[in-house]
């Protein structure tokens, strides 16, 4: 209803403009365009700018790059800026250890000296420990930049969010690691060990905060990192690495005596917060968004596609 009907040479039938629909369409044009002159109202343009804003685009390099620096510069800063609050700190962990007696689940110093009486073990874990909690975190933003461009942003804000969130952890509740527990009779493997270049012990011990055990940043980022490939990746072994690696890192934390198990609760609390602030920004889950975001020529044609689609590769 509203538009006319005419027959074209081939016969066929089109549909012809409807002067009502015109007319509106010109109004709302007009209005828009006087809108963007004289600086229109705030509240009618705010909506498409948000949306813009939460909408996944092609990551830059340079950007990430400074954010990735910028970021875990102030993660340190705040970090080691938190009073140590040493005296709290070693309540805060006799008060953890007894729940987890209670619990029947206090038995890391078991498992801290079965891994010491191994050498080669314990060195390899305390390595790991310094190490890989980088390392592959770095690897895994690069591989998502690299092939999944269009999840890069949503799984960077879950990482970052599960961050910030345990930065507030570290102020509020201050944490003795068991290793620096009195009376623990925890054994320190990398102060043991002289394990170079950790710091939880050593001459780098005074470069980090020593009292920051909760929640476990070693389980929120591995696990962020676990779940990242093994919800992207297409090789079957590469899915199961992505699973073993948090359960290592679970086991390493613990054999080192550096968290205690609640730590490890700790950070897989603040990794699902952090994915819902994700999910509330971007309307999804970083895997359920499109692998590919569209360059400026081929906006039409990916625009087409559903939420959940791969995309082209």
């Amino acid at each position: 209803m509203g538009e006319l009907s005419v027959t074209t040479q081939e016969g066929r039938w089109e549909a012809a403009p409807s002067p009502i629909a015109d007319e509106a369409a010109s109004a709302a044009d007009t209005e828009q365009n006087a809108g963007r002159r004289d600086g229109g109202p705030a509240r009618a343009r705010s909506p498409r700018s948000l949306r813009s804003l939460r909408t996944p685009r092609r990551p830059r390099i340079w950007f990430e790059i400074l954010l990735v620096a910028a970021s875990y510069w102030v993660y340190s800063l705040v970090r080691n800026a938190v009073p140590e609050q040493k005296a709290e700190a070693l309540r805060n962990a006799d008060r953890i250890w007894w729940v987890e007696t209670q619990l029947g689940i206090a038995v890391e110093q078991a498992v801290n000296h079965a891994a010491n009486s191994v050498t080669w073990l314990i060195v390899s874990m305390n390595y790991y420990y310094a190490t890989l909690h980088f390392v592959v975190t770095v690897c895994v933003l690069v591989w998502l930049f690299h092939r999944h461009p269009g999840r890069y942003a949503a799984a960077r804000l879950a990482l970052f969010a599960t961050t910030a969130v345990a930065l507030l952890g570290y102020y509020l509740y201050p944490l003795a690691p068991p290793r620096l527990m009195n009376g623990g009779h925890f054994i320190d493997t990398v102060l043991v060990h002289q394990t170079w270049g950790s710091m939880a012990s050593g001459n780098f011990k005074n470069m980090s905060n020593q009292y920051a055990a909760m929640p476990s940043m070693h389980i929120g980022w591995s696990l962020w990192c676990g779940l990242t490939v093994f919800a992207l990746a297409s090789a079957p072994w590469a899915r199961v690495l992505g699973l073993l690696y948090p359960a290592a890192t679970l086991l390493v934390i613990v054999s080192t005596a550096n968290h205690f198990w609640l730590d490890a609760l700790g950070g897989m609390t603040c990794l699902a917060i952090g994915y819902a602030v994700s999910y509330a920004w971007y309307g999804s889950l970083p895997h359920h968004l499109a692998k590919r975001v569209p360059l400026p020529w081929e906006g039409p044609r990916l625009a087409a596609l559903p939420a959940g689609a791969p995309g082209p590769n």
